[in-house]
């Protein structure tokens, strides 16, 4: 019975050993002396969506005639029904439905025909369309949002997706958040970001555990940023050692049961 002890506490600390992970490969936002960590800067890399083509726009115009209103809204109906559809279909959420800015940077109003709505913030879009409004409809009020403000997280992380954000503002601390969280075979200090820029992708490196994150030009992500985590020689390494030691596994486990039907029979 000893010698099954020794067998399985052998079994035990391989196991152990191999699953052992420095702290400093994991943790988050490091700094050279944490004992003084009481460091602040200035908020240098402020970002602000703006409009660009092939964007679907909701475009919420209200006034003092409901009746109106309707008019200058032809959306209003499938847009309610699409919200509670997607309130049904979490996982399988339907297409958004809005004003789909053209490859001039225009999206077309009933009343008032074409806007040019490019290269602008929402805000800015809004007050745009009000001041073409106040001839027409009685106090107009203009509210526009981003339907299709997506990113994509892949990689080693729990829940790799593409998510949609709903606020036209999400930071690659939040990104990861909402994929779970990296899992621990993610490799911290080399994040792939790819972007397009001016009809140029570029490919981006990102090291996590450092401070300096918060002060990237990478910080806040765009529309249709994709984020890849590279899986580090953990996941590698604990792939190869599964295929490696389950015959030996399996191998113990048989030499176990042996020896415990041996020393029942005696």
């Amino acid at each position: 019975m000893k010698f099954i002890k020794k067998v399985g506490l052998l079994f035990l600390v391989a196991i152990i050993s191999g699953s052992c992970v420095s702290q400093k490969n994991v943790a988050y936002f490091q700094t050279p002396n944490p004992s003084a960590d009481s460091a602040s800067f200035e908020i240098s890399n402020q970002y602000v969506t703006t409009i660009q083509p092939s964007d679907i726009l909701n475009i919420d115009i209200g006034s003092l005639s409901a009746e109106a209103s309707l008019m200058v809204n032809p959306h209003l109906p499938m847009q309610a029904a699409s919200v509670t559809q997607q309130a049904t279909q979490y996982n399988n959420p339907p297409a958004a439905i809005g004003y789909l800015v053209d490859n001039l940077g225009q999206v077309t109003i009933p009343l008032i025909g074409k806007v040019k709505v490019s290269g602008l913030t929402t805000f800015v879009a809004a007050d745009t369309i009000t001041r073409r409004l106040d001839n027409l409809l009685v106090q107009p009020t203009v509210n526009i949002r981003i339907l299709n403000f997506k990113i994509s997280v892949l990689g080693e992380v729990v829940r790799p997706a593409v998510y949609t954000i709903p606020n036209e503002k999400v930071s690659i601390p939040e990104a990861i958040a909402m994929a779970g969280d990296l899992t621990i075979y993610a490799k911290r200090d080399n994040i792939l970001l790819v972007r397009e820029i001016n009809g140029k992708r570029t490919f981006n490196r990102i090291d996590l555990s450092q401070r300096n994150l918060f002060n990237s030009p990478f910080y806040y992500l765009h529309p249709n940023d994709i984020l890849y985590i590279e899986p580090g020689k953990g996941r590698i390494t604990s792939s190869d050692r599964s295929i490696q030691l389950a015959p030996i596994i399996i191998s113990g486990l048989t030499l176990i049961a042996t020896l415990l039907l041996a020393a029942l029979k005696k």
